[in-house]
């Protein structure tokens, strides 16, 4: 059976630090620890529109191979290259990791994206410290933008047909 409290005892009861102090703390920081394979690599999956990007990272040189394929020879638009880089770039690590990667999907801007997301997480799994750098800058959020389904009774997503008064 439970027992009735005043409303003045319950008043009482916050105000006093002894019972404050029974709450536990909800917050916790959460530990990123080091994920390397038995070769020295880190993975990671990265996406952007209908592209998906498995990347594996280690320490090296520098080079990029993409599908078997170097990254000139893949992205053959400097802007796509430059937009692999950029988490290297930004944590002051150019040339000091070896890229390989295989992507699926999508055009070649949305694997170019796909590829720097999975990059910059394959890069926070081999060094957790790079974490607030890489997430500061955004590069460990998925861009969730992605084309618009169309709609029936027109021919494209928000394309209408052609309106004619007479």
């Amino acid at each position: 059976m439970t027992e009735k409290v005043s409303l003045n005892e319950l008043k009482g009861a916050l105000n006093n630090p002894v019972a404050n102090s029974v709450s536990v703390s909800t917050e916790t920081k959460r530990e990123y620890v080091r994920k390397v394979d038995s070769l020295g690599r880190s993975y990671a999956t990265g996406k952007r529109k209908d592209a998906v990007a498995r990347v594996w990272i280690k320490a090296g040189s520098g080079k990029v191979v993409v599908n078997g394929k170097s990254q000139e020879e893949y992205f053959k638009r400097a802007v796509l290259r430059m937009m692999l880089n950029q988490p290297f770039e930004v944590t002051n690590r150019e040339n000091s990791f070896d890229v390989m990667c295989t992507i699926k999907g999508g055009g070649l801007s949305g694997q170019a994206g796909a590829l720097k997301h999975g990059i910059s997480k394959a890069l926070v799994s081999f060094e957790p410290e790079l974490r607030p750098v890489l997430k500061k800058e955004g590069f460990l959020t998925r861009d969730s933008r992605v084309v618009e389904r169309k709609k029936y009774g027109k021919p494209k997503a928000r394309r209408s047909f052609q309106f004619s008064k007479r």
